[in-house]
């Protein structure tokens, strides 16, 4: 899932039988690797429901699923992103962009009136 350089996996339960990016049995959660910091949102009861059923995950799923058992990590988030922390989220990269902005226009105007400052003395 995705586009080029920016990565979102979903975590599926698929047949054995079925291509790769073919048809699968459940969606049980996504990855978002790139998110700071990454954000793993995981359906544990149904992982334990399949994992019963015999479903052998992959090493890297296997790997999402105890870091989601333990709680995640300084690196990975659990669950998902609250309505007040996109707006804080979104607030604070307006305000950089604007403050860049102004930076960018100030320059702009310095470079525009020092040839009339010269033309002028």
């Amino acid at each position: 899932m995705g586009r080029k350089k920016l990565p979102h996996y979903r975590i599926v339960v698929s047949d054995s039988r079925s291509p790769r990016d073919g048809r699968f049995v459940e969606t049980l959660g996504y990855y978002k690797p790139l998110s700071d910091p990454a954000r793993l949102v995981l359906d544990l009861g149904r992982v334990d429901h399949w994992l019963g059923e015999g479903a052998s995950p992959s090493d890297t799923v296997a790997s999402l699923i105890s870091k989601a058992r333990r709680g995640g990590t300084t690196d990975l988030a659990l669950g998902e992103v609250g309505p007040e922390e996109r707006k804080v989220k979104r607030a604070e990269a307006l305000a950089a962009r604007r403050t860049i902005e102004q930076k960018a226009a100030a320059k702009k105007a310095e470079k525009a009136s020092a040839p009339a400052a010269e033309a002028g003395a």
